[in-house]
């Protein structure tokens, strides 16, 4: 029986932590952080469960099934197993999260310096999916090289940044605005979805279990053990990280006022942090981020696939590259429009089948209670995905509890739960 060595328990849980870290982790904290204004630590609170707390409870989820989530989802049955699945690796792969990386690295970082054009974008894509390439053709030197190279550099940047957010403060808090000022907590559990984090830790399952199997682990419960100590060092990086990017947005009023996104105020807080050389710094920062996660995303979808369809892992390489090459060029504006109605579609089912799933023992029929409850939450999704898109919804649906956090399916699947619970006991 082989044991991982501390330092490659110690990379592994760099390079969890660096496969999550992309842009939008890095952009999201520091606009909340502004408009949050003196309850900007209730906003954090809120941003932490969905950002870190629910990611940490999917590895650790995902850590018992081999990293599947058919298996995790397997209660549901074949076909809606497998549809969820593809849908969230293909939510999280091609379709939004990998190109997203591309054009938000760009953007961020190298937009200043060759514009805004289409072309300039191509060339960038074309040469940054062909170094994601590279490294995805290895799978089994990915704790190689994302552990042990790219997740120190990404994690040193990061410490940089964290730190001088204490020791560089940007100004002073000012009020708080828009939902900000009622609802700080549930507001800050919303803008913690954007970063995408369970549904990505829903497809990185598979590329953590693979290293800590590359390694010559075999034994199950210690593949396990080695998975949930993994997504507690990533979710202690997670949080630090996070706060640093809190206190940062803080103060930022008097460098970027009202600003537009995050992006806006990193950028001014560099400049003011490091002058001239901030905008090299970012730049490096928000591209290694991106390369790490857009690495562990084609990785994993490429592995699901090829198991799926028998196809070669390689051959998947290419085709989910090319593709995200090509969604990527579309610009940012228009991914963001059309990824956000669907992520607010998946993550309520996604969310309740991660949850459930350390339920299953105490159920007689897991699938008689968790098939419901997942079924209600995603009827509840998708009407928050048609109303995020701008559809105008029946006032019955407008008027249901939370729906102006978009958590309008929590109460109706705690709810459906309940119910089915009893009818699961009384049936035994």
């Amino acid at each position: 029986m082989t044991n991982l060595r501390t330092r490659d328990i110690v990379a592994l849980g760099f390079m969890t932590f660096a496969l999550f870290i992309g842009a939008g982790n890095i952009i999201f904290p520091p606009i909340v952080a502004q408009q949050a204004g003196e309850h900007v630590w209730l906003a954090a609170f809120g941003f932490l469960i969905t950002a870190v707390g629910l990611p940490v409870i999917t590895i650790v989820a995902l850590s018992r099934v081999e990293g599947s989530i058919q298996l995790l989802s397997s209660p549901l049955g074949k076909a809606a197993s497998i549809m969820l699945t593809v849908v969230c690796y293909l939510a999280v792969g091609p379709l939004f999260a990998t190109p997203r990386t591309a054009t938000v690295s760009y953007e961020i970082g190298f937009s200043s310096y060759f514009g805004d054009s289409s072309s300039s974008l191509l060339t960038y894509s074309i040469i940054y999916f062909a170094l994601v390439t590279i490294i995805s053709l290895y799978p089994n030197k990915i704790l190689d090289t994302v552990g042990y190279f790219l997740s120190p550099l990404k994690i040193l940047g990061l410490a940089i940044l964290g730190l001088s957010a204490f020791f560089i403060p940007a100004g002073q808090i000012q009020p708080a605005i828009n939902n900000y000022v009622t609802s700080p907590v549930s507001e800050g559990i919303v803008n913690g979805y954007l970063t995408m984090d369970t549904l990505g830790a829903l497809v990185f399952g598979i590329v953590i279990v693979k290293a800590i199997s590359s390694r010559g682990v075999t034994d199950k419960k210690l593949v396990t053990k080695y998975a949930v100590i993994a997504s507690i060092i990533s979710g202690i990086g997670l949080t630090l990280v996070y706060v640093s990017l809190f206190k940062l947005g803080m103060g930022s009023h008097e460098l970027a006022p009202n600003a537009a996104n995050g992006a806006v105020i990193l950028h001014a807080y560099v400049q003011h942090a490091f002058g001239d050389m901030g905008a090299y710094f970012l730049s490096a920062m928000i591209f290694i981020a991106c390369m790490v996660t857009a690495i562990g995303l084609t990785c994993a979808c490429a592995e699901y696939f090829s198991e799926l369809t028998k196809i070669p892992y390689k051959a998947f390489v290419f085709i989910l590259v090319g593709f995200s090459l090509i969604i990527s060029n579309l610009g940012l504006t228009k991914l963001i429009a059309v990824s956000v109605p669907v992520l607010s579609a998946i993550y309520p089912p996604a969310i309740v089948v991660i949850l459930l799933s350390f339920c299953n023992k105490f159920w007689n029929k897991p699938s008689q209670v968790i098939t419901p409850v997942t079924a209600v939450a995603l009827i509840f999704g998708i009407f928050d995905g048609l109303k995020v898109a701008g559809f105008e919804l029946p006032a019955l649906l407008q008027n249901l509890p939370l729906n102006e956090q978009s958590l309008a399916w929590f109460i109706p699947s705690v709810i459906v739960l309940v119910i089915a619970t009893v009818i699961d006991k009384v049936r035994k």
